[in-house]
């Protein structure tokens, strides 16, 4: 069965990203040689790592409907990690609700507008 290896953050500003979700979520950026590109360490244990490359083409436009193919990140406290986001000059874009039985969802926007998903577990979401 086919599972996801690695995700991408596509940035206009790449320093401007790096330096976002290194705030919010403590990720590490190592350069990959003279390219532009980073690769993206998420810590240790069970997840994924990625890569951060530079945008080719227009930002994703506000108030636009979630229309990608988003990565959901297991959060401890979503109220505090959503006000991170914002105090790091990302956005909410579709506020906190329940998944009955899962837990709380919401899905943000980083400093170039791209959308993300994080979920607190909680089996009494409802």
């Amino acid at each position: 069965m086919p599972r996801p290896v690695h995700f991408e953050v596509h940035a206009t500003d790449p320093e401007r990203a790096i330096t976002f979700y290194a705030t919010v979520f403590e990720w590490s950026f190592e350069r990959w040689g003279d390219n532009p590109y980073w690769l993206i360490s998420t810590g240790d244990g069970p997840g994924i790592d990625g890569g951060l490359v530079p945008r080719q083409g227009p930002a994703p436009s506000d108030n636009a409907p979630v229309n990608a193919f988003p990565v959901t990140l297991d959060v401890a406290d979503l109220d505090s990690t959503t006000r991170r986001v914002e105090q790091a000059g990302g956005g909410v874009v579709v506020p906190r609700s329940p998944i009955p039985g899962v837990g709380w969802l919401a899905y943000c926007k980083d400093t170039e507008g791209n959308i993300f998903g994080l979920m607190e577990t909680d089996a009494a979401a409802g």
